[in-house]
């Protein structure tokens, strides 16, 4: 660990105390991994904290964990994560949190902290189908009004449940039940004789 990423690590763990369930390195950045019940107010002490000053939130993202690294998760399976910079200090930091129940996802907005993460929390409402509390505008963006299901979700049928088309009869955009017949597509491998020789 670089000395820069140690020096970050022993202020989270100073200030923070025992709010932090994990923290990590990977990748050159810090993972730091909190409660959901913790995570606002550490959220608001990352940003408003002097010895960390960590006031710009680059990305938010939902994550589905439950077929990581090809295997069954064991853990809760929906997960907020943000993407931090402290313009001051020059570091980054990964904040994860996990959605305590998996039939209802639901973490608190950091949209009062971080005003960017506005279109982030909707996105991953939209697609992974987490829910925001707080977030005073907490609705689709990427797909239609009436698509049905969160297209990310990793038991998410990949032909999706509905098509869009053009009904030039009615004049209109109509939904219809998907008509593409699911198939298992094995690739076909042709070498040629002297492959490799």
């Amino acid at each position: 660990m670089s000395d820069t990423l140690s020096v970050l690590k022993d202020r989270l763990e100073k200030v923070l105390g025992k709010k932090v369930s994990r923290l990590h390195e990977a990748l050159g950045e810090l993972t730091l991994v909190v409660r959901s019940e913790d995570y606002l107010e550490v959220a608001t002490t990352l940003r408003d904290e002097p010895s960390l000053g960590f006031d710009q939130l680059m990305d938010l993202c939902g994550v589905d964990y439950s077929e990581y690294d090809n295997a069954t998760w064991e853990g809760p399976r929906f997960a907020a994560v943000s993407h931090l910079l402290s313009v001051k200090h020059n570091w980054r930091l990964r904040l994860r949190v996990f959605a305590p129940v998996d039939h209802y996802p639901l973490v608190a907005s950091v949209t009062p902290i971080w005003n960017s993460a506005n279109w982030f929390e909707r996105e991953a409402f939209d697609l992974y189908g987490i829910l925001f509390d707080g977030h005073d505008d907490l609705r689709r963006i990427l797909t239609d009004y009436g698509f049905i299901g969160h297209p990310f979700r990793k038991d998410f049928p990949i032909s999706g449940n509905v098509e869009m088309r053009y009904d030039p009869e009615q004049k209109r955009v109509i939904y219809q039940p998907v008509t593409i017949d699911p198939r298992e597509v094995t690739p076909r491998v042709i070498r040629e004789e002297s492959y490799g020789s």
